[in-house]
């Protein structure tokens, strides 16, 4: 656990940072979020199908990102991570924006735009600290390519390739099993519960 090193003033209890405590809640947030999104979401057949093509680019970004990605061994700059530093959380961000649109919900569109702003932004600069720390390089790195949106050519040139074993060893098909399950809870709203 990360702490901030600040404590509180009765008795002297180590006060976790934000980023830390965003980072440790993120998943289980998901998984509640997710029950608390069937209940509110009213998706309709278009709704559906134009939601599970966004949702589908997202978790193909998230994919490709997941093959390149080597956490904490060497500084990532190949593939995705040639046109962003942060491809997982912008194919979360997309995946996301699927699933609100699918969900037909200004609320849940609202709430999902709150998570990320609230912990999931946090996070990314937590990590794009401890990055600055760990490989020098990560500066320029920074300087040509933009954190979540991608510019046309940002640092075209970078090598390497995807790898199956990388994608499995980040158990990145979970993300696509979950999306699988609540595709599946939403068509079985939409017909059995329609509103």
């Amino acid at each position: 656990m990360r702490w901030s090193g600040l404590h509180s003033t009765c008795c002297e209890i180590p006060v976790i940072s934000w980023a830390a405590f965003a980072k440790r809640i993120r998943v289980p947030l998901g998984f509640a979020f997710a029950v608390v999104y069937f209940w509110l979401a009213r998706p309709r057949p278009w709704s559906l199908a134009v939601g599970i093509l966004i949702a589908t680019l997202g978790l193909l970004v998230r994919a490709i990102a997941s093959g390149y990605v080597r956490k904490n061994e060497i500084l990532t700059t190949a593939g995705p991570y040639s046109y962003v530093r942060n491809p997982l959380y912008l194919g979360s961000v997309v995946t996301a924006a699927g699933f609100a649109l699918a969900a037909q919900n200004l609320w849940i569109a609202l709430a999902l735009t709150a998570i990320f702003v609230l912990v999931y932004l946090p996070v990314i600069r937590s990590e794009e600290t401890f990055l600055r720390k760990r490989f020098p390089e990560f500066e320029a790195y920074a300087r040509h390519v933009p954190r979540l949106w991608p510019r046309r050519a940002s640092l075209l040139g970078a090598t390497g390739t995807f790898s199956w074993q990388l994608y499995c060893h980040h158990r990145e098909y979970n993300a696509l099993l979950g999306a699988l399950v609540m595709i599946a809870a939403l068509a079985a709203k939409m017909v059995w519960w329609p509103k």
